[in-house]
């Protein structure tokens, strides 16, 4: 009996413990801020800085998310421009910007991001972070001289970011997704409900000024694709879009959902921003083809080099030489069912060898770095069925299924504009015209188009509140980076370098600074 007893108090503490292991705790602060990527740091960074308190929910183990890749951030008006002695203005870059987006873009709120950009980059320069410099992918004569390229990409500016808020007392959550907004009687959003998927510990924060979304757009979410990016699958499209992104993506709608439930609107959703083809490989992630094996990179490399693209049936669909407009790249695939064919001779594969790609891709393969790796990657390719080899064009056309006819009238025109130097179908640089070999091996690399980012979201107006799908503001719920929407038309502006990035920084430094004065002072 009183082995029983004992075993009953034991039981009991057991369960106590258990329960109050898993007991809601009930906070209360300034600002809650749903997201540790670029956004949601800038934003918990701009509320310390304020003097609010401040608690970040991450649903992932680090921060930062893809806020860690980018390679650098628009920005109008820097000390980094004067000093190189570009004389840029936000009414420029905004001409440009809203021209592209022929006015179907949220003007007021594009403004106000082009207006800030510039103090965006001086912050993150005075907080330590090395940049490259300001660097352009177009001719010197068509470039804006705006994007500011980090020496370390965006990880250097997360963890600067992040060393501050934790200095300054802000708190941050790791493996915490936020579950539901918290509203009150009137529809107010005055917090959120969040849960330690690690611990199983339940949150319930109020927060005082308001709540700020930051989960980076839907590029993982597949049922949200489907419903709303009109191109991402579909009649005329071979294959689905690829995902581009960190291993680790947690970027699934969270945050445009939560609005939406809420009542908040939606725009813009059907815009993405496009990449360039990735090796057709469904046994390796994208990211891998970034930071995987060189015989992967340099494969991957050669795929974007400017010797012949094709589409399914064999003929010439784009201008090779523009390969580094990947969002023009992305549209022409899209048109074309969404796979195309990078083919190239035994001379042109020993040039990439020998003397490296004449066009970089990401810097991930430099120009003049030899591709010693190449043979290796070709073979496992051939493996992993997205490289083919073959003794003549017919036997290639045959294992790549295009029509033999069309891609040896379509090789036979590039030598004529090879011996001419001058390409009167597409316009490819001369220097990069070079004849096909009468023999073989041949060789096609496939590609897949494959994209950056989600760009639509939310509807926002120019104080980064929420807004109904009747344009009145959500009370107390304010929306940045990729989980904005209506700030792009139909595709990402490559001419305004780095704005997504931008965009993201900024919107959370402002949203944060609007709920401190309108909210936190009253």
């Amino acid at each position: 009996m009183k082995l029983l007893k004992n075993l009953l108090v034991i039981s009991s503490l057991i369960l106590f413990s258990v329960s109050n292991a898993f007991a809601v705790q009930k906070l209360t602060t300034d600002i809650v801020v749903v997201g540790g990527g670029l956004a949601g740091l800038s934003a918990g960074l701009a509320a310390v800085r304020g003097g609010a308190s401040v608690i970040i929910f991450e649903k992932l183990p680090g921060l930062g998310g893809a806020g860690n890749y980018p390679e650098g951030s628009t920005g109008v008006g820097t000390r980094m421009q004067t000093r190189d002695g570009y004389d840029v203005t936000v009414q420029q870059v905004f001409d440009a910007a809203i021209d592209f987006h022929h006015w179907r873009a949220n003007a007021a709120v594009l403004k106000e991001l082009l207006f800030h950009s510039g103090k965006t980059i001086n912050d993150i320069e005075d907080m330590g972070v090395p940049f490259k410099g300001i660097k352009t992918m177009f001719p010197k004569e068509k470039s804006l001289h705006i994007w500011h390229c980090y020496k370390n990409n965006g990880a250097s500016v997360v963890r600067a970011m992040q060393k501050e808020v934790y200095a300054k007392g802000g708190k941050i959550f790791l493996e915490t997704p936020v579950t539901k907004l918290m509203t009150d009687k009137s529809g107010k959003v005055i917090g959120v409900y969040a849960t330690d998927t690690a611990y199983g510990e339940k949150y319930e924060v109020k927060a005082k000024g308001g709540v700020i979304i930051a989960t980076g757009g839907f590029p993982t979410n597949d049922d949200m694709l489907k419903k709303y990016v009109t191109d991402s699958t579909g009649e005329g499209m071979l294959e689905p879009i690829f995902l581009r992104g960190p291993m680790l993506d947690g970027r699934n709608g969270d945050g445009i959902n939560m609005a939406k439930s809420v009542g908040a609107g939606l725009a813009g959703m059907q815009a993405v921003a496009g990449n360039a083809p990735y090796l057709f490989d469904k046994s390796n992630p994208l990211i891998r083809q970034f930071n995987g094996a060189d015989s992967l990179k340099q494969t991957r490399t050669a795929l974007s080099q400017p010797f012949l693209w094709v589409n399914q049936t064999g003929d010439r669909f784009y201008n090779e030489s523009q390969g580094s407009s990947f969002t023009n790249v992305y549209n022409a695939m899209t048109s074309n069912g969404g796979v195309m064919y990078s083919i190239f001779d035994e001379s042109m594969k020993q040039k990439m060898m020998n003397s490296g790609p004449l066009t970089p891709f990401n810097a991930i393969v430099v120009v003049g770095q030899k591709m010693t790796e190449l043979d290796k990657g070709i073979e496992t390719g051939i493996k992993q069925g997205y490289a083919f080899k073959a003794n003549s064009i017919e036997e290639l056309a045959q294992k790549i299924g295009v029509d033999a006819s069309h891609l040896k009238n379509t090789i036979a025109n590039v030598n004529k504009f090879a011996a001419n130097k001058k390409d009167t179908e597409w316009g490819r640089n001369p220097e990069h015209l070079f004849a096909f070999q009468d023999n073989g091996p041949y060789y096609a690399l496939k590609g897949i188009r494959a994209f950056f980012l989600t760009l639509g979201g939310v509807k926002i107006n120019a104080q980064f509140q929420a807004l109904t799908t009747h344009g009145q503001p959500v009370q107390g719920l304010y929306v940045t980076g990729q989980d904005m929407g209506g700030l792009y038309d139909s595709s990402y502006d490559l001419l305004v370098e780095g704005s997504a990035s931008s965009f993201a920084l900024t919107s959370g430094r402002l949203a944060a600074e609007n709920i401190i004065k309108t909210q936190l002072s009253k």
